[in-house]
């Protein structure tokens, strides 16, 4: 087993991919409103929090039994392919990885629906380090409990 690796999954949400793509966006403000047992804040350190070279210090709830705090930077948004790039900075994870990096990718699916796609890549910090499955499927939880919180109608 190397040191480099990259996780993969896709997720099918009923959302359609401008409503989930404004859901992201606004991720900040969402996520710890909707979600407060995942997430308690998320400060913006830099930037206005969506744009590339911004930096966000993630506080985590109970929810979250890898980390308690990470701090993210967003490397590039595309907002025509609706993709977004992400490098964790600092924080717990920092112990376990060299370096993280995922793109969560939003594309269309034909019954109005979206289909996200999540890839990290990742440098473990040694051999024992397992790959970082608990994130991959902690994001695979987020995109779900996001279309929920949709799907009732709910605001942004």
């Amino acid at each position: 087993m190397g040191l480099t690796g990259v996780l993969d999954v896709e997720v099918e949400v009923k959302s359609p991919p401008e409503k989930f793509w404004g859901a992201l966006g606004d991720g900040v403000n969402l996520l710890p409103k909707a979600f407060p047992h995942d997430y308690k804040t998320i400060q913006v350190l830099a930037g206005d929090g969506n744009s590339p070279g911004s930096i966000r210090l993630i506080f985590y709830g109970e929810g979250s039994a890898l980390v308690k705090i990470s701090a993210e930077k967003i490397e590039a948004v595309d907002m025509e392919n609706k993709s977004w790039t992400y490098s964790i900075i600092g924080g717990e994870l920092m112990e376990y990885y060299k370096t993280f990096k995922a793109t969560i990718t939003v594309t269309p699916k034909k019954d109005g629906g979206s289909i996200l796609k999540w890839s990290g890549e990742f440098e473990k910090t040694s051999h024992e380090i397992p790959d970082p499955h608990a994130i991959k499927d902690f994001a695979v939880k987020n995109f779900q409990e996001i279309d929920e919180y949709l799907l009732k109608g709910s605001s942004i």
